[in-house]
């Protein structure tokens, strides 16, 4: 029969899915329980990945940085994050690393959104649902407009 593979070990479709980006604890789990015989065998690979190092939530934490950050608002990033089941030092530690950096990501991605200061009233709400819609804070955004709107 050509092309049959056998199929893939469960500690195999882990590392491939690992190798591609890091993934929390709980999105693995989620990913591999339909592959395997019980929830144990999961929950075994998955202490056995942490002991070896391939799984790692504080990797996880910085690649969810690393990928969200630039475009979205703490609020909004810290809500894609209590999905993963994250404990709560490492969830405090990534509203703190976010809140450091908020104004000046709110700024980068109002200025590649819109790049001037509002015209009108109906153009400033605008700019404001777009970023509140991102998941910054309404106090950042309104200094980010204001702001815009004082250097004009």
């Amino acid at each position: 029969m050509a092309g049959f593979r056998p199929p893939l070990s469960l500690k195999a479709r882990a590392v491939g899915y690992l190798s591609r980006r890091e993934h929390s604890r709980a999105e693995l789990r989620r990913k591999l329980a339909p592959h395997a015989e019980t929830p144990e065998e999961v929950d075994t690979l998955l202490d056995a990945l942490e002991r070896e190092n391939w799984l790692s939530n504080d990797r996880f934490v910085d690649s969810l940085v690393h990928r969200r950050a630039s475009r979205y608002g703490a609020a909004r990033v810290m809500q894609e994050a209590k999905t993963h089941q994250l404990g709560n030092e490492q969830l405090h530690d990534l509203q703190d690393r976010l809140r450091e950096t908020e104004v000046e990501r709110a700024r980068e991605v109002w200025r590649k959104r819109f790049g001037t200061a509002p015209d009108s009233p109906e153009a400033r709400a605008k700019q404001i649902r777009f970023m509140v819609a991102r998941g910054f804070s309404r106090a950042v955004v309104g200094k980010i407009i204001r702001g815009a709107e004082d250097d004009e």
